[in-house]
């Protein structure tokens, strides 16, 4: 591969793994901590190898036990490096074969491989400058626990994977189930090594390889090369180790084996969280879980309590004053409530009703069913998560809503213009009536005392003073009357604004406690899954 595609390989893999950092951190507290774990352990790892050497290419050799799968190495090694360095019958530890020394150390260190051998070079296959390391490792299916763990930290860890298979074990559910079709995504490092062909007739050689291939394909592995091979008589070894040699060269099978990490650890992910994406918070959504709190904050009460507070004022103040001095006797509803207080929204507190259990009910129903809304379509474990962040507010609402009813603008200090008007007009009415009454008991005292008596002015026949008594009668009851019809069709416009501000405030504390963190959850999981679009892109 050439240089400039080397660097866009790295730069895109560097994209993923940053891709899937963000998918798991996105995901922390919705999905399964040893998942993510998991997945956490992948960019540790990746990040090591990465930092290690980029010129040396790690080959790791697995089999289970009488694949022959040291003998084979050695036949690709050309040398008897695993009988020379182990002496004994199977594998208990890795040991390297390495060809480029040079920087080789720190990499067999982070391996933890202990045995190494400084390996001489092979005509057509590799040497100082191939910047190969070959590791035979012990059998999968050990009876010894610590060889089964060395076996399952190298598959993690290694650039390439040689699988060998015997005749008699290829079709073993152990490997593929265990091993294999787990790594289905590692088909570009990975390759089946079909041992021990010498066992077989000729003949029946094509058939297995054909079986053995349609197990892999079964395994999600049907484009991984499948060779057959005999490390006793040297036959197909060439071909092993042109394969091999192959992916050394191109210098891509770190980067190439950690994208295979990322995606399948993508998969993981994907197949924990699930498939789909929330409906999201909708504006219809938002006014039905408002609506629903304020009628469960008891607004309507608030409302209907202004509404009659200011044609309770409005009667004290445009009302006929010789009557409305009894209203002072009535108290005002929203006095009652405790909202005309001048104290700050944060310090002062309504006197509404507590909230009852009917109360809190449509309150939990009216967070549930806006979650539910946000939520539809969400997988399950982000559903939750959704749901939950909906109900972490609900506690905190009966008290918040009371504090925001209270801080609200009901303008019931407000006065309205038309009062002074119909209050002076009211007096005056009044005095005429006083001024008529007096006229009439002057002109009765002089009668009483036998003094001459003037006479009255009349209009239509009709004396002045009882006129005035007459015209501030009807004058003051008709003002009252005005007024109590005026002062009704105000009152409801004045409630209605009420009503406006009492919804806006309560929309606004349904903003902060359920729906911010409903849109919060609901922008994570998108972002959840665009990151693992881009982790594992293909």
């Amino acid at each position: 591969m050439s240089r400039h595609g080397g660097a866009r390989m790295s730069s895109q893999l560097d994209a993923r793994l940053e891709a899937l950092n963000d998918a798991r951190e996105l995901a922390d507290g919705v999905l399964p901590e040893d998942v993510l774990e998991e997945v956490l352990q992948l960019l540790e790892r990746a990040t090591s190898r990465r930092s290690l050497s980029a010129d040396h290419t790690v080959v790791g050799f697995f089999g289970a036990t009488g694949s022959g799968k040291s003998s084979l190495f050695n036949a690709v090694s050309g040398a008897e490096i695993a009988t020379a360095a182990v002496r004994r019958p199977t594998t208990t530890e890795p040991l390297a074969g390495v060809w480029g020394a040079d920087g080789s150390d720190p990499l067999l260190d982070w391996l933890d491989v202990r045995s190494r051998h400084h390996a001489g070079p092979v005509d057509g296959f590799a040497d100082e400058e191939t910047g190969l390391i070959l590791l035979d490792l012990p059998d999968f299916d050990s009876t010894r626990a610590a060889n089964r763990d060395i076996v399952q930290r190298m598959v993690g860890l290694v650039d390439v994977l040689v699988w060998v298979l015997d005749p008699q074990k290829y079709a073993d559910a152990a490997v593929h189930n265990d091993y294999l079709s787990p790594l289905a995504a590692h088909g570009a490092v990975t390759l089946v090594v079909l041992n021990q062909t010498d066992r077989l007739p000729e003949r029946d050689i094509p058939p297995v390889l054909e079986s053995l291939k349609g197990i892999l394909a079964r395994d999600g592995l049907g484009t991984v090369q499948v060779i057959g091979a005999s490390a006793v008589t040297g036959s197909g070894v060439d071909r092993v180790r042109a394969a091999i040699r192959h992916v050394v060269l191109q210098r891509q099978a770190s980067a190439q084996r950690l994208t295979a990490d990322v995606a399948r650890a993508s998969r993981q992910l994907r197949e924990v969280s699930g498939d789909g994406d929330a409906a999201g918070v909708r504006a219809g959504s938002k006014a039905r879980l408002a609506d629903e709190l304020a009628t469960a904050a008891n607004v309507p009460l608030v409302v209907g309590a202004v509404d009659r507070s200011y044609r309770l004022e409005s009667a004290r103040r445009t009302g006929w004053p010789v009557t409305r001095w009894l209203l002072k006797f009535r108290p005002d509803p929203l006095r009652r409530l405790n909202l005309r207080s001048s104290s700050p929204s944060e310090l002062s507190r309504t006197s509404l009703p507590p909230a009852g259990a009917p109360e809190r009910a449509r309150t939990d129903a009216a967070v549930r069913q806006f979650a539910d809304d946000a939520s539809d379509g969400a997988p399950g474990p982000w559903r939750a998560a959704i749901r939950g962040a909906a109900r972490e507010g609900r506690e905190r609402l009966p008290d918040a809503l009371d504090q925001a009813i209270a801080g609200t603008d009901l303008s019931a200090a407000r006065k309205s213009w038309w009062w002074p008007l119909f209050n002076l007009v009211q007096w005056l009415a009044l005095l005429t009536v006083l001024g008529g009454l007096g006229w009439l008991g002057v002109l009765a005292g002089l009668g009483y005392l036998q003094l001459p008596v003037p006479d009255v002015p009349r209009v239509e026949g009709w004396p002045v003073p009882t006129l005035m008594i007459a015209g501030g009668v009807v004058l003051g009851i008709f003002l009252a009357l005005t007024g109590k019809f005026i002062g009704a069709a105000a009152a409801r416009a004045r409630a209605a604004g009420a009503r406006r501000r009492l919804r806006a405030a309560v929309a606004t504390v349904a903003t902060e406690l359920v729906v911010e963190p409903v849109e919060v959850e609901v922008a994570r999981l998108r972002s959840f899954n665009a990151a693992l679009d881009k982790a594992g892109a293909k």
